[in-house]
């Protein structure tokens, strides 16, 4: 194992605190429990959103904290789920008084420690609604989930309800909004290469060299199908096809797609994804009117990507065109 680390143990930690110093204009950081919140929070009269998950999918979720985005984020050990106790101070912290929104990944233990801490930040008078994101069309059950995963219709959700609540929606309106991003988004991975946990020490799958794995979840689960190294062409048609499918999306759509890195691929090789990305769309009638291309949710340092295409109307693309500054994302602002 070669990493950029000091103890395995300490990894989450030390992260943190290069965070909070490289970012102290935009978010401060709480180590007991662990989470990170936008430096203006709480803002009274706003919806606050929250987020979180296992570590080592970064920027994912902490570096989406902050103006237009998510309110708060809670970091768990690498690849596994963040404690209740975090997510309840995290509410706790950024609450406004006008309700906040969990938006929570299909993952077993995300899901029984967002609803723990949210029947406890209710039970102090907190008003909380959450919604969960399951948009992976790759499997329908993988080895932490019940359902499909939730993977890059998150950074997506977090995006648009973000700009929803600076513009001063109600709660319900605001969960309506993220019900409604992870019903018109879908979203599938593959993999060139394993990662490695750092207190595991090893990969967590072995993957020949001339093989890739199709379908991959984000902690390396299992995907769809092994089989021999194809073309970079090839492998985004296999994606694309599939999630196009899944909706189905139709012609005459218009969609906001993100080819995103797992961590280890060069940005060159995504941008070869998009380009064949945007004549597969094209030959089936669907426009892509926004873009994200590069590193937004990571799978430590696996190399390989995902395609996320999300349906867009008016509402939704007024929502993601409006300012965001965050440290993993800005602009018009």
């Amino acid at each position: 194992m070669k990493k950029l680390i000091n103890d395995p143990n300490d990894v989450v930690k030390e992260a943190l605190m290069g965070v909070a110093l490289a970012h102290g204009d935009q978010v401060r950081v709480h180590f007991n429990p662990a989470y990170v919140a936008r430096v203006d929070a709480p803002v009274v009269g706003k919806v606050a959103i929250v987020s979180g998950g296992g570590s080592g999918h970064e920027p994912m979720h902490g570096g989406f904290v902050g103006y237009g985005m998510l309110d708060a984020a809670c970091p768990g050990a690498v690849f596994t789920s963040p404690t209740p106790d975090q997510m309840l101070e995290a509410t706790k912290a950024v609450d406004g008084g006008a309700g906040v929104l969990h938006i929570v990944k299909n993952y077993t233990g995300d899901i029984l420690n967002f609803e723990m801490a949210a029947e406890l930040a209710m039970a102090e008078g907190i008003e909380v609604e959450s919604v969960v994101i399951d948009d992976d069309v790759a499997v329908q059950n993988s080895l932490w989930t019940a359902g499909r995963r939730g993977v890059g219709a998150t950074v997506l959700a977090e995006k648009i309800c973000g700009a929803a609540a600076e513009a001063g929606k109600s709660l319900p309106e605001v969960a309506a909004l993220c019900r409604k991003v992870n019903g018109w988004g879908r979203s599938m991975g593959m993999a060139l290469t394993s990662c490695t946990v750092p207190h595991a020490g090893r990969p967590t799958f072995d993957l020949p060299e001339d093989e890739m794995e199709i379908g991959v979840g984000i902690h390396g689960e299992p995907g769809r199908t092994r089989m021999a190294l194809r073309s970079a062409d090839e492998i985004t048609e296999m994606l694309t096809l599939a999630i196009i499918h899944d909706l189905p999306f139709q012609k005459g759509d218009k969609v906001i797609a993100m080819v995103n890195g797992m961590g280890g691929t060069p940005l060159i090789e995504l941008y070869i994804v998009y380009h064949k990305l945007v004549q597969i769309c094209e030959a089936h009638g669907i426009a892509i009117v926004r873009n994200l291309v590069g590193d937004y949710i990571t799978s430590l340092e696996m190399a390989g990507c995902s395609i996320t295409l999300l349906k867009a109307d008016d509402e939704l693309l007024g929502y993601w065109d409006a300012p965001v500054k965050t440290p993993g994302l800005r602009w018009g602002k």
